[in-house]
């Protein structure tokens, strides 16, 4: 009896934990360390409550019937009974030190760092990351890839919308991995569900997070911070991959400044800086100047007719590069190359007739890579 008792019980359990884990309406199990070690954390404190639950709720609901009016119990007074008190103070009082323990482990571990095999730097932008793989000299912009078409409501969503990004974060599996979490402007959120991670990007400040991931996949976030008006659209990509081909990925995207140069040193045609400006200002200016160059006035002027995009041309890149302090315009020239930033303001000063009043006024339109190279040495 009590053989058949136990393995009833280790059914029952079992099905529980399979239900807990597929189940839409719980926190996902993931696919790290810490998350396994933040699930079971967080069941255990659910079945704490549900067994408080019981408990209280069986109690009441047992003395409701037991000692109703229509059997004649009567409520008995009294006032003050000292053991009572003391008893339901130590009870729940042990019940949060049993939770209190493993919770700490679990806060030391989510910040225990050490014995790291690769280090990233994650930075916050309004709207995007920044990442950095410190040991292997890599560093990009992963900015969100949706198509405006679907954000404006022009075409049907797919699976993934807003949560799809230009370049993703890679990361070996099996591999300990400590993120150094910061940002460049307001307070954003790195948050990955299924990795366990959620860590504040605070300006000035670097906070130290981990994440070793067991299984390969796609895992995706969202910035966990109110972060401004484009919040929504920030969203978070990991790759885990094997070893093997993480070596790979990193072989092909190391930075080759020779390579770099070369690729500046010829002009690029029209065409080119028209193509590529208009797929870079989707990227990085429509969110906040929209794609008619009409901006959302007053926090985010209009680009059609403006005195900056019509104006002198190194103005106008100095301004793109350097931003505007204390707004939401920011210095693009940290962020992008060279190329880039000539053909996107090559883009805006041949859009929206702002090439009509920019050759009337004498100025050059067409905006070269070297030309941005020049005032960068400056």
């Amino acid at each position: 009896m009590k053989c058949l008792f136990g393995r009833l019980m280790v059914l029952l359990s079992g099905f529980f934990i399979k239900t807990a884990h597929a189940s839409a309406l719980n926190m996902p199990y993931g696919v790290s360390t810490l998350s396994h070690e933040i699930y079971n954390l967080h069941m255990a404190g659910f079945y704490v409550c549900c067994g408080i639950g019981v408990v209280v709720f069986g109690v009441l609901i047992y003395s409701l019937i037991k000692f109703r009016k229509s059997k004649g119990a009567e409520a008995v007074h009294f006032h003050e009974h000292l053991g009572i008190e003391i008893l339901w103070t130590t009870i729940p009082f042990l019940i949060l030190v049993a939770l209190a323990v493993p919770a700490t482990i679990v806060l030391m571990h989510i910040h225990n760092t050490d014995k790291s095999d690769l280090t990233i730097k994650i930075t916050g932008y309004q709207w995007k990351w920044k990442y950095e793989y410190l040991d292997q000299g890599i560093g990009f912009f992963s900015n969100l890839s949706t198509p405006l078409e679907q954000v404006n409501n022009q075409t049907p969503k797919d699976a993934w919308f807003l949560l799809e990004v230009d370049h993703p974060l890679v990361v070996p599996v099996n591999t300990k991995i400590r993120l150094l979490v910061t940002a460049d402007d307001v307070i954003h959120s790195w948050w990955v569900p299924a990795l366990g991670v959620k860590q504040d990007a605070i300006p000035g400040y670097i906070n130290e997070n981990w994440m070793y991931i067991d299984t390969p996949g796609t895992y995706r976030g969202q910035c966990g911070e109110l972060c401004g008006v484009n919040h929504a659209f920030m969203p978070v990509v990991v790759e885990a991959v094997s070893k093997a081909d993480f070596a790979v990925w990193v072989a092909a995207h190391q930075p080759s400044i020779a390579a770099a140069q070369k690729a500046n040193e010829a002009p690029l045609s029209e065409s080119v800086l028209l193509t590529e400006g208009k797929a870079g200002y989707e990227k990085s200016c429509a969110m906040c100047h929209q794609t008619t160059g009409l901006g959302l006035p007053p926090s985010f002027p209009a680009l059609k007719g403006s005195r900056i995009a019509t104006g002198p041309v190194n103005a106008n890149i100095n301004f793109v590069m350097t931003g505007v302090p204390g707004t939401a315009m920011q210095a693009f020239g940290q962020q992008l190359d060279a190329r880039t930033l000539a053909s996107i303001i090559t883009y805006i000063r041949h859009s929206w007739g702002n090439d009509k009043v920019t050759q009337e006024q004498g100025n050059t339109v067409d905006v070269q890579p070297a030309d941005v190279e020049k005032l960068e040495q400056k």
